[in-house]
Order: C-alpha cells, then sequence, then structure tokens
C-alpha cells in the first residue's frame, strides 16, 4: 500500500468556506474516492499560512488519480474547489497538488 502525502495552497481569505464544503462532502464523491481506491484520506489545514496537506493510502497513486478522473462527480466537485486554491496555473486540485516524499513511517 502506498502512502500519499501532498500539499496545497488554499486562498486565505476562503478558509471557512472551504472548510464548511468538507463537512458535507457528497456522498457519491465518497463512494468514487473509495471505488477508485482512495483510502484513508484526510485533509489537514494549516490556517496560518492557508496550507492545506493531504494524506492517504492507496495501492497504486496512478490508477486511483486516473480512476477518479473517469468519473462525473470528480469533474463536478474540482469545478467547484478549484475556486478555492492558488497557484494551481489552470490546472485542477487534483491535478496540480505537490506530492510530498515519504521520509519516515512507524507501523
Amino acid at each position: 500500500m502506498q502512502r500519499i502525502g501532498f500539499r496545497l495552497q488554499l486562498d486565505a481569505s476562503r478558509l471557512d468556506e472551504y472548510v464548511e464544503h468538507h463537512k458535507n462532502v457528497w456522498p457519491e464523491m465518497q463512494t468514487a474516492l473509495s471505488e477508485t481506491g482512495w483510502h484513508n484520506y484526510t485533509l489537514y489545514l494549516d490556517r496560518s499560512d492557508a496550507t492545506l496537506f493531504g494524506y492517504f493510502e492507496t495501492s497504486d497513486l496512478q490508477a486511483a488519480l486516473d480512476g477518479m478522473a473517469k468519473t462525473d462527480v470528480n469533474d463536478r466537485w474540482q469545478a467547484m474547489m478549484g475556486e478555492f486554491f492558488v497557484s494551481l496555473n489552470g490546472r485542477r486540485p487534483d491535478e496540480g497538488f505537490l506530492l510530498l516524499e515519504d521520509i519516515f513511517h512507524l507501523p
């Protein structure tokens, strides 16, 4: 199982709105994530600088990304969430995150 850590930069003026959306993630989005191999998916927010850190586990990162890219619900979610991020340079959030290097794990 691959452990994936990633980082994105949020628009600091919209943090509360972003958090509210994640209190009610669409059930069909949650189902799609599970069905395409995203497990133990967690998001963390550093409000001091609007940094979003994400973590999930998957058996195959590229397959998980490709699987979500094929779903209509992901297209709709990414379109809605895209406005909350900065520095994506025209990419969607699921295409513009910075993968973090895994340097230690205590099982």
